[in-house]
C-alpha cells in the first residue's frame, strides 16, 4: 500500500500552506507525503510563520514557495486549499478540501499564531482520516 499524498495550496505559498504542510510532515511521522504551492508563489516564507512554526519545534525555514503544477495535483490524493480560488485545477477522483484561513501575511505574530493553532486542529483531523488507526 502507497502513502496517501496531500497538496497544500494558497496564494503565495508562504504561511498558511507551509504551516499546514510542516505539521503534516512532523504529526504525520512520514506516513503521508506532503507537497505544498501556490498559485502565484512569493518571494520567500513568511517570517513570522516561520516563527509561529519554532514555537511549535518545527522549522520551515528553508522552505520555498513553489508554483503550483498540474503534475502536483494529479500526484496528491487529497488537495487542499486555502484561497487559492479557482487557480486550482480539478481532476476527478481527487479529494478536494478548502480551508478557510485567514491569511498570516502582513500580520504580528499574536494574529498568526491562533491561524497556525487552527491549521495544527485541521492537520490532526486530516491524519486521523488517512490514517485510521489499525484495530
Amino acid at each position: 500500500m502507497t502513502s496517501p499524498s496531500v497538496l497544500f495550496v494558497c496564494v503565495h505559498n508562504a504561511g498558511r500552506s507551509q504551516m499546514a504542510a510542516g505539521y503534516l510532515q512532523t504529526l504525520g511521522a512520514g506516513r503521508i507525503e506532503v507537497r505544498s504551492a501556490g498559485s502565484a508563489p512569493g518571494d520567500a516564507i513568511n517570517p513570522v510563520s516561520v516563527a509561529a512554526m519554532a514555537e511549535e519545534g518545527i522549522d520551515i525555514s528553508a522552505n520555498q514557495p513553489k508554483v503550483l503544477t498540474t503534475e502536483a495535483v494529479q500526484d496528491s490524493d487529497v488537495v487542499i486549499t486555502m484561497g487559492c480560488g479557482d487557480a486550482c485545477p480539478i481532476f476527478p477522483g481527487k479529494r478536494y478540501e478548502d480551508w478557510s484561513l485567514d491569511d498570516p501575511a502582513g500580520q504580528g505574530i499574536e494574529a498568526v499564531r491562533p491561524i497556525r493553532d487552527e491549521i495544527r486542529q485541521r492537520v490532526q483531523v486530516l491524519i486521523d482520516e488517512l490514517l485510521p488507526a489499525s484495530g
